[in-house]
């Protein structure tokens, strides 16, 4: 089928596989088409139908919410088209000339997953291809049992690996979380998307790091910092790490942390901040290097950061509220748009 987007920069054309999402179809041709989630929850890949027909293949996605049917709208996420397609999107599409090549599909195998918290596990999925990506990126992922894509952002990095490290919460509701904890999954196969997103670090950033994440959305932060200090950028920059759970006994990764602590002690900085219960004195005396702070991770961000905000390059994760947070918060310390970055997850 061909797919033809009117934008404000003009027409583009591409090709799209029967019932292949036509967000995907685009990317995957090298456009530059509107996105933020890629997975149906946030709305931002909304376009109009000008002819032609599509199938809606999760007629109850969550960014459906603030769509005008009756004008056409839909969601390119899920949507593909039955034959030839005209649609329109409001903002501008251009061709996509991405580091690491254009997003593909491909699949990969669960294994080694493993229990961080009462209610995060990691998982690796092991590809049947090798795939590059940029540091911070995120892969939509889907498994048969489980109708729909979730993304999932990588917590490794490497330029070409046909590994992918990842995290994920148990969610309320949360049908491909739920899914995964209910047994053991390894072995079981998986199609993905991607890579995907724009909370991208490379080497070339000449800025001291600021990361402030909730969560499990750690994830990308990782592959961040791991990039970072392979590339030695903290020999010539400062490098500050927020990261916010509830509890102690939430906290994960703070070996890994502290192991990226110690390769530059006088110039990284790593804070764990707990919402609801202090650090406790296992907790300090185990992990010397990083520092504990009580409150909400964008509030203990906002203390510490106290006239360092020049010159930083922001990178934000974790649940939408703690996300909105920080972008208040490094808008009101002058922080520029083009100096924050973050994926939207929902």
């Amino acid at each position: 089928m061909k797919v033809k987007i009117t934008s404000r920069a003009g027409e583009h054309q591409f090709d799209a596989e029967p019932e292949e999402r036509i967000l995907y179809a685009g990317l995957r041709g090298g456009l530059s088409l509107p996105y933020e989630c890629a997975t149906g929850t946030c709305g931002t890949c909304k376009a109009r139908l000008i002819s032609g027909e599509i199938e809606d293949l999760w007629p109850d996605a969550p960014g459906k919410k603030n769509l005008k049917s009756d004008q056409g709208q839909f969601l390119m996420c899920q949507c593909a088209a039955k034959g030839d397609v005209v649609a329109e999107v409001s903002q501008f599409v251009t061709s996509l000339r991405p580091l690491s090549g254009a997003p593909q599909w491909c699949e990969g195998t669960i294994r080694n997953t493993r229990m961080l918290t009462a209610d995060v596990m990691a998982l690796q999925l092991e590809l049947d291809v090798t795939l590059g990506f940029e540091a911070g990126q995120f892969m939509a992922v889907e498994v048969p049992e489980v109708k729909g894509l979730r993304g999932y952002s990588m917590v490794n990095f490497s330029t070409d690996s046909s590994v992918l490290d990842f995290v994920i919460k148990k969610l309320p509701g949360g049908a491909l979380s739920n899914w995964l904890f209910s047994g053991s999954r390894d072995g079981v196969r998986a199609r993905l998307f991607g890579p995907l997103g724009v909370a991208t670090f490379h080497p070339d950033v000449a800025k001291n790091l600021l990361c402030i994440a909730g969560g499990t959305g750690i994830a990308g932060i990782m592959s961040i910092l791991d990039r970072a200090c392979q590339t030695r950028h903290f020999d010539r920059f400062e490098g500050d790490v927020f990261f916010g759970v509830r509890t102690p006994e939430d906290a994960f990764y703070l070996d890994e942390l502290a192991a990226f602590q110690a390769g530059f002690p006088r110039s990284l900085r790593v804070t764990v901040a707990f919402s609801d219960q202090p650090a406790t004195d296992e907790i300090r005396s185990r992990y010397p290097g990083i520092r504990f702070a009580e409150g909400f991770v964008h509030e203990v961000a906002g203390r510490d950061m106290q006239g360092r905000f020049e010159n930083v390059m922001a990178y934000l994760a974790g649940p939408p509220p703690a996300v909105d947070s920080s972008i208040r918060l490094l808008i009101m310390a002058g922080v520029g748009a083009d100096s924050i970055k973050y994926d939207k997850f929902s």
